[in-house]
C-alpha cells in the first residue's frame, strides 16, 4: 500500500511541479512584469527606498498599538521566517549537484520574475482582506479567489471552490513541509553534527531498517516545547520572535559565507564564469561526468528557486495581509524585497560558497559528495576545521536548525489562516485545535524514518499554486490598475487621483480618510 501511495504521489508531484507548475509560475511572473511595465526594474530605487531603506523609519519597525495587526517589518520577517529555510542551503546545493553551476543563473531568472508574482499576491491580499472574529486582518489567496475571481460573471462558485482547494492544500502542506519535514531535517543534521554517543547509541526501535534513538526523541521534545511556546501565543508572538531571529540568522549566515568566499577570492571569477556559461549549455566534460542536460539545468534552477522563495504559492501573502499598511502596493514592495533577499542574496551566498571552496571542480564537475546538505558543510569545513573538530559542519547544522525552526513558525501561521477560512463561524475553536495538533506532530517529524510524509506535503505545497495563480492571472488587470494608481499618486505626485485601497467600500473610505489626513501615511 505504501509503495502504491508513493507511486501515485510521485506521478501527481511530477505533473504539479515539473510539467506544469514551474513553467506556470515563470509565465505568471513574466506576465505581471509586462503588465506593470517592468516595475521591479523601472522603479528599483523606489521599492528599495520603501523597504530596506526605510528600516529606520519608526512607522515601519515600530510595533503597532493595534493588537490586531503587526508592523510592516514584522510581516516581512514572519514571511521570511517561512521562506528562508532549508531550501536556501540544501536546496541550492541540490540544484548545483543535479543541474550544474548554470542552475544558479536560472534560480536568479525565476526570482527576478517571481518578484512581481509575489508583489501581485500581496497587493491582492491587502486589497481583499477583511477583519476576522478577533478583529484581526485576514487575507490570502482564499479571499481574493472568493471575492475577486468570484465577483466575475458566473464565477462565484468557481471562485469559492478554488478558495477551498487552496485552503485545504495549505493546511495539509503546513503539517508536512512546514512542520514534520523541517523537524526531520533539524534532528538528522543536529544529531549527526553534535554527537552524544550515550544518547545516539540508545536505540528505541527500528523502522524500515533505520534506528530511532533516544537522542532523536529528546531533540523532538525540545523542539516541540520551543515551538509550542511560540505558536500557541498566536501571530503577535510569532511575529515578535521572527523579527528578532530572522535578521540575525540571515546576517550571520551571510557573514560566514563572505568569509569563505573571500578566503577563496581567486575562485570568484571562475565561479561566475561557470554559472553564466553553464546556464545555456552543459560543459562537455561536466555533462559527461554527471549526465547533465540543458533541460535539466533550466528545470533544476527554476524549480529550486521557486522552492526557496515560494513566490506564486500564495503562502506568505497570508502573513503580509496582517500588516498595518493601508496602501496595497506598499506591501507589494515588501513582497519584491522578500524574494530579492531570499534568492538573490541568501541563495547566491550559498552557491558561491559551494563553487569557490573547491568541494566541486567547476571545470570538470568532480564532486566530493552527492548529499546536498553535506556539500555545504564540507565547503565550510575547508576553512573552519581544526583536526577532528568540524566547526564548519557545526555552523551549517546550527544554520539549518534556526532556518528550519523559523520556517515551522511561519508555516504554523499559514495553516492557522487556512483553517480559519475553512472553519467559518467555528474558527476560534478550530484554530486552537489546529495549533495543538501542529505542535504534537513535531514529534512525528523528529522520529519519522520514511520520506513519504514530506513527499506528499510537497505535492500539496505545489497544488496550492494552481488556484492561486489562476486568481493572480484572472485579476492581473486589477493589479495593473492599482499599480498605475499608486504610481500616479506616490511617484508622479498627482494629488487629484483617488487611492485604490480596498474592495470593501467601508474600508476604502476609512483608509482614504486616514491617508488624506496624513499624506505620508502608507
Amino acid at each position: 500500500m505504501l509503495d502504491t501511495l508513493t507511486k501515485l504521489n510521485d506521478a501527481v508531484n511530477s505533473f504539479v511541479w515539473t510539467k506544469t507548475g514551474v513553467w506556470l509560475l515563470i509565465a505568471t511572473g513574466i506576465l505581471m512584469t509586462i503588465l506593470t511595465k517592468g516595475f521591479q526594474f523601472t522603479h528599483i530605487g523606489h521599492w528599495w527606498k520603501k523597504t530596506i531603506g526605510s528600516l529606520f523609519n519608526k512607522d515601519v519597525i515600530s510595533h503597532t498599538k493595534d493588537r490586531a495587526t503587526i508592523s510592516q517589518f514584522q510581516a516581512l520577517c514572519t514571511a521570511l521566517a517561512a521562506t528562508v529555510g532549508v531550501g536556501n542551503i540544501a536546496g541550492v546545493s541540490a540544484a548545483i549537484i543535479t543541474g550544474g553551476p548554470g542552475a544558479v543563473f536560472w534560480m536568479w531568472f525565476a526570482a527576478i520574475f517571481g518578484m512581481m508574482t509575489n508583489y501581485s499576491e500581496n497587493i491582492l491580499g491587502i486589497y481583499f482582506r477583511r477583519k476576522n472574529h478577533a478583529d484581526e486582518w485576514s487575507g490570502g489567496a482564499m479571499y481574493y479567489l472568493q471575492d475577486g475571481l468570484g465577483s466575475y460573471p458566473h464565477m462565484k462558485k468557481v471562485g469559492k471552490v478554488l478558495a477551498v482547494i487552496f485552503a485545504v492544500c495549505a493546511m495539509l502542506a503546513s503539517f508536512g513541509i512546514g512542520n514534520m519535514g523541517q523537524v526531520n531535517k533539524i534532528v538528522i543534521n543536529f544529531t549527526s553534527s553534535f554527537k552524544i554517543e550515550a544518547l545516539s547509541s540508545r536505540v528505541l526501535w527500528t523502522s524500515g531498517g533505520t534506528d530511532v534513538t533516544l537522542y532523536q526523541l529528546i531533540a523532538g521534545l525540545v523542539i516541540m516545547f520551543l515551538v509550542g511556546v511560540v505558536v500557541i501565543g498566536g501571530l503577535q508572538r510569532i511575529a515578535a520572535v521572527a523579527e528578532k531571529i530572522v535578521p540575525v540568522m540571515v546576517v550571520v549566515f551571510i557573514a560566514g559565507s563572505v568569509v569563505i568566499i573571500l578566503d577563496n577570492a581567486a575562485n570568484i571569477i571562475p565561479a561566475f564564469k561557470a554559472i553564466f556559461t553553464g546556464a545555456f549549455s552543459a560543459p562537455a566534460v561536466w555533462g559527461g561526468v554527471t549526465g547533465i542536460t540543458f533541460k535539466t539545468i533550466i528545470t533544476q534552477g527554476c524549480k529550486r528557486g521557486v522552492f526557496s522563495n515560494e513566490a506564486g504559492l500564495g503562502s506568505s501573502v497570508m502573513v503580509h495581509s496582517n500588516s498595518n499598511v493601508k496602501e496595497p502596493v506598499k506591501q507589494g514592495l515588501w513582497g519584491i524585497f522578500e524574494v530579492f533577499a531570499d534568492t538573490i542574496i541568501v541563495c547566491t551566498m550559498t552557491a558561491l560558497v559551494v563553487l569557490t571552496s573547491g568541494v566541486i571542480d567547476v571545470e570538470t564537475g568532480a564532486i566530493e559528495t552527492t548529499s546536498d546538505a553535506v556539500l555545504v558543510a564540507d565547503a565550510f569545513d575547508t576553512l573552519f576545521k581544526i583536526n577532528e573538530f568540524a566547526f564548519g559542519s557545526m555552523f551549517v547544522a546550527i544554520a539549518i536548525l534556526v532556518f528550519a525552526f523559523t520556517t515551522i513558525l511561519g508555516w504554523s501561521q499559514y495553516g492557522s489562516k487556512a483553517v480559519e477560512y475553512l472553519a467559518g463561524d467555528y474558527a476560534p475553536i478550530a484554530t486552537r485545535i489546529y495549533r495543538i495538533i501542529f505542535v504534537l506532530l513535531i514529534m512525528s517529524g523528529a522520529l519519522m524514518t520514511s520520506s513519504i510524509a514530506w513527499d506528499i506535503s510537497d505535492t500539496f505545497n505545489g497544488m496550492m499554486m494552481i488556484p492561486n495563480l489562476i486568481g493572480v492571472i484572472a485579476m492581473s488587470p486589477l493589479v495593473m490598475k492599482i499599480t498605475n494608481n499608486y504610481v500616479e499618486r506616490k511617484i508622479k505626485g498627482n494629488k487629484n487621483v483617488e487611492p485604490m485601497l480596498s474592495y470593501d467600500p467601508a474600508v476604502q473610505e476609512e483608509h482614504a480618510k486616514a491617508i488624506k489626513a496624513d499624506p505620508n501615511l502608507d
